[in-house]
């Protein structure tokens, strides 16, 4: 059963992929087009559909534009169809054998390791690829199949007119692939295999559009910033195979009470190994699940096509991060300082994001900065040590946050690709179904009560008013007041895109609803984004955690947190609930009772608006401080370094002086036999000078 969840994404993939290569073949029988052949990978664009925003200036310029989805006119390439369905089937096959895994792992507490092949044998280094089968990796089972499954389904619908589909749906399940291999590592080096395959498949589907410049921009740069925290990453993997001379998890988590107390010198320092060891990964985990310092590429991601944004948002790459954190709990649990580290930054990216998301304009960007947001969240369960509190909200998440990007999905179509919400207005009449499916995940999303996401945000504010973490007090400020920005961005985009009066009347008019293939996975969504709360809460949140998780997390020895958190005040429990309430309420009041309101108090701190517009200015920050001086290192490096120096002084200096001697031998050489004898005579002149002053020198 484990081999087919997850194997049976990948074969899918490969069939997707000889699907797509025959068909490949089959439009171009002479090789692949020329460059400049195609103006986009869907084909010719009619840019009289396409509205953007005004297009900002400066070095991200390119990634700032509100730019339309492109449409397709290209004819679909054969086999289509069959790509579509093959990987659909099996998504939907592998989500209900991990239905089934969840149910035997979790509950029938049937924990399994099943090796595959040994992978790696060099010196003290074995590693085996085998597949850690708990009920941490059951619930991640259910999280990514799931999600994916209905992602497929959607994107049947979604990119119907799209000429390269077989190639798309070769990337969503191999992307799927990768994720359930980094959930079912048994040892670091698999883990890392997972975690570089998520970063490569993510970089492949946010630049799917390949002949636009923006998605290659966005794509080269979520590359490149997942690559500062992977270096981390495997610096922390390094130094754990150093200290205890393996990589494989349970030996690692055997020997790490014996680390305790133990330093390292690092960088002219001594530190704590352990302390080390987990900021290394934890930097890892901090450009997977764009937390704060390494976030800018998640919302340029929005590039890609929307299912994928629901993909890497809801169940796949942003996860990971949380994912590792807490299979790697019983080192986090022995490094206190770094926890407290991790609250920090979850705390910070909860709050700054949140901020972020009140003033943005495009649609997918404003969910997107909620994802952000909502991981500081969990990394605030996982750095108080309520680990099994931050899978709870990964798992209630991902099926609010999928919901949310694939309404998003239907507004844009139905808009004729339209993001800007802006231009948006009314449209609750025009697509009812996808305007209440939206309303429901927007309501769990805020934490209002029953819903999913009530149970599981609210539980993490309440783990961190009881940890005894010294940043926990900042981390519960932090969330609280973060719920109420989110309440407010959240119904900013509901009243700004559903309600009030259109503001494009050309595509407001011609909107309609999504057909039934995308319209089924939003009722499904719905459902789960109310219905996955209140049924888990003790198994995640509640008495029942160490049964159901029993070895998979680990959680400090003599803690009571879990406990104490049934018995916070009652003023401390409402006020996620409070602040959600004001978030409405203010939102309300701007864009529905008085929507003149929101231009004039931009207008009236004009500093704050385009400070929070312009994301803080961290890209222009990085801009001025890492990329232009990189750019001009890497150009006079090139410039002097290599061509004037090295090949100026080296192989072509020396190859441009051969040929300059040649070029002087070369013109000796006239063919005139005047020129010879004078030459001749020439010699022989300095033949005789030489022998009648030689001799009289002698």
């Amino acid at each position: 059963m484990y081999h087919a969840i997850v194997f049976l994404p990948l074969l899918g993939a490969i069939i997707a992929a000889l699907i797509a290569l025959a068909g490949a073949r089959a439009r171009h029988p002479g090789g692949p087009p020329g460059i400049g052949a195609e103006n986009h990978a869907h084909g010719p664009v009619d840019e009289s559909h396409a509205r953007t925003a005004p297009a900002p200036h400066g070095a991200h310029a390119v990634l700032d534009a509100s730019h339309s989805e492109p449409e397709a006119l290209e004819p679909p390439a054969a086999g289509s169809r069959s790509a579509e369905l093959v990987t659909t089937v099996f998504l939907f096959a592998a989500m209900l054998l991990s239905w089934l895994a969840f149910a035997d792992v979790g509950f029938g507490h049937h924990d399994s390791r099943v090796t595959l092949f040994p992978w790696i044998i060099s010196g003290e280094l074995k590693v085996d690829w085998a597949l850690r089968i708990d009920t941490l990796t059951a619930v991640m089972f259910v999280v990514v199949t799931t999600i994916s499954a209905f992602v497929h389904l959607y994107s049947i619908g979604y990119m119907e007119e799209d000429p390269h589909r077989p190639r798309f749906f070769s990337y969503l399940s191999l992307f799927t692939f990768a994720m359930l291999m980094l959930v079912t590592a048994d040892n670091l080096v698999q883990l890392f295999f997972g975690w570089e395959g998520v970063g490569l498949m993510s970089y492949l589907l946010i630049g799917f559009w390949y002949h636009k410049p923006e998605a290659n921009a966005a794509a080269i740069k979520a590359f490149i910033v997942n690559r500062v925290g992977d270096f981390g990453f495997s610096l922390g993997i390094f130094a754990a195979f150093m200290m205890t001379g393996a990589l494989d998890l349970d030996t690692v988590f055997a020997q790490a009470p014996a680390l305790t107390g133990k330093t390292i010198h690092f960088l002219s320092w001594d530190v704590d190994v352990l302390t080390l060891i987990c900021l290394l990964l934890f930097m890892g985990a901090m450009g997977k699940s764009a937390q704060f310092l390494l976030h800018t590429w998640l919302p340029d991601a929005m590039e890609g096509p929307t299912p994928v944004s629901a993909l890497i948002h809801a169940a796949t790459m942003v996860t990971a991060g949380v994912f590792m954190v807490a299979r790697l709990s019983p080192l986090f649990d022995l490094a206190p300082a770094a926890q407290a580290f991790v609250t920090f930054i979850g705390a910070t990216t909860a709050f700054f994001t949140a901020t972020v998301g009140l003033v943005q304009n495009d649609i997918k960007r404003i969910v997107a900065y909620s994802t952000c947001s909502q991981l500081g969240y969990m990394f605030v369960a996982m750095g108080v040590g309520a680990y099994s509190v931050g899978m709870f909200h990964l798992f209630t998440h991902a099926f609010l946050k999928a919901l949310l990007f694939l309404g998003s999905a239907s507004v844009i179509i139905a808009m004729h690709h339209e993001q800007d919400i802006r231009m948006m207005g009314g449209l609750k009449d025009k697509l009812p179904f996808t305007y209440w499916t939206m309303v429901i995940g927007t309501l769990a999303l805020t934490g209002f009560p029953l819903t999913a996401g009530y149970f599981s945000k609210d539980a993490i504010i309440e783990a961190a008013y009881v940890s005894s973490n010294p940043i926990a007090l900042y981390g519960f400020g932090a969330t609280v007041i973060a719920a109420a920005l989110t309440a407010f961005y959240s119904w900013r985009l509901i009243f700004l895109t559903f309600h009030g009066t259109p503001h494009d009347h050309h595509h407001y008019d011609a909107a309609r609803e999504s057909p039934l293939v995308m319209l089924l996975p939003l009722g499904f969504l719905a459902a789960g984004s109310i219905f996955a709360g209140y049924p888990f809460r003790e198994l995640f949140a509640g008495h029942d955690v160490a049964d159901f998780f029993g070895d998979s997390l680990k959680f400090a020895a003599g803690s009571h947190l879990l406990e104490e958190m049934h018995h916070i005040p009652l003023l401390i429990g409402m006020a996620p609930t409070v602040m959600m309430a004001i978030g409405f309420v203010v939102a309300w009041e701007f864009y529905i009772r008085r929507p003149e309101l929101p231009a004039e108090l931009a207008r009236q701190q004009e500093p704050l608006y385009k400070f929070l517009l312009n994301k803080w200015y961290f890209d222009e920050i990085y801009d001025f401080l890492i990329v232009r001086p990189t750019l001009w290192l890497a150009r006079a490096l090139w410039k002097y370094g290599d061509g004037w120096t090295i090949d100026g002084l080296g192989p072509d200096g020396i190859s441009a002086r051969v040929l300059d001697v040649t070029r002087g031998a070369v013109r000796l050489q006239t063919g005139y036999l005047y020129h010879y004898a004078f030459a001749m005579l020439i010699g022989v002149a300095a033949l005789i000078t030489w022998f009648m002053f030689g001799a009289r020198a002698g």
